[in-house]
This record gives C-alpha cells, structure tokens and sequence, in this order.
C-alpha cells in the first residue's frame, strides 16, 4: 500500500469521501465505526446424549443439522426425568442467550450512538441507534420468554401427569429389607 492510499500494481483507489451514498465532507472528522461483537455458548461436548446414554452421532443430536452439536439433548421423553432434564436444559440455554442478547444490545446501542448524525440533529445518533439495536432487545425478550415458557412446561407436566408419576414412583421404591426378630425363636 503506497503513501497515498493506492495500492501499487493494482490500479484501486479506495472510495473517497461521498462514495457509497455517504455524504461526509472533507473538513469532517472521521470517527472509526468497527464494533466487535461476540456470543458465547458453552456446550458440553462430552458424546453423551440425554440420561447418560450415548448419542446416536452429531446430527441425530442436533436434529439433523449435520457435524454440529445442538445446545440441548436429544428429545427423549420417555422418562419424567429425561422430561426434567430437557426442560431444564431449554431454559438454561435460553437464559444464557437472553442475557448474552441483552448484552450486544447495548453495546450495539453504545457504540452506533458514537456515530454522527448525518442531518446534525441533537440526539439524533442515539434516536437512530436505539432503532436499530431495539430489534436485538426484542430478541433478548423473546429468548427470556422461551426460558419462562420451558420453566412452565415442566411445571405443566407434572401437574398433568401426577398420578402416573406417583404410580411409577411408588413401584420405584426398594422394598425395605426384613429386619432380624430377636424375640423369635
């Protein structure tokens, strides 16, 4: 890259100011907009699917999503607990989601706020910053609600389903061992 912005031996010139619909001036100042913005999901990656078993490979794990590995486990239900665990699960990974929403929000907001308004306007880069980053609050929300909602499926499982919960737990039980009479003879 030579000294004034071309590159030698290619012939490009980068955009100058008023390219690609900006309307900047050359007495403006310049503010550099390069966010960064990262979301980070932990996924145990042990080979195991839900109550220990192992997983029928990755894409029986994911739903058929190919090589990757899916956030929850497999859905099996054939269990109040593997019911448990995939609502627990649900709502753990929704509430990591929303909270990692939440967060690129505002640091969305934060930092297109830093831009300037074309027009000059007060409060015109944080009118048009919130526009922007209201649709990833609303997606913070929804992940929030999903987690709510898993919370509540559960809740509903058990109520529906009490009585065939409390058959299986009462068979479940260990037969209590035969205690030793002393005063038999």
């Amino acid at each position: 890259m030579a000294a004034n912005g071309t590159q030698r031996g290619s012939g490009t010139v980068p955009p100058q100011a008023g390219a690609n619909g900006s309307q900047a001036k050359n007495n403006t100042k310049h503010f550099g907009f390069s966010p960064t913005f990262g979301l980070n999901v932990n996924v145990q990656a042990n080979g195991r699917g839900s109550g220990g078993t192992p997983a029928a490979g990755a894409a029986g794990a994911a739903g058929g999503q190919g090589a990757g590995q899916s956030l929850l486990p497999a859905p099996e239900f054939a269990s109040p607990a593997q019911v448990r665990n995939y609502c627990n699960s649900v709502r753990a990974a929704m509430s990591m989601m929303a909270f990692e929403l939440a967060m690129g929000a505002e640091i969305m907001k934060a930092t297109l706020a830093q831009v300037p308004d074309p027009e000059g306007r007060v409060g015109g880069s944080r009118v048009r910053a919130w526009k922007v980053s209201r649709k990833l609050s609303k997606s913070a929300d929804a992940a929030l609600d999903a987690a709510k909602n898993a919370a509540a499926t559960y809740a509903a499982f058990q109520r529906e389903y009490e009585e065939e919960i409390n058959r299986v737990r009462h068979r479940a039980r260990r037969p209590q061992a035969q205690r030793m009479n002393w005063d038999q003879q």
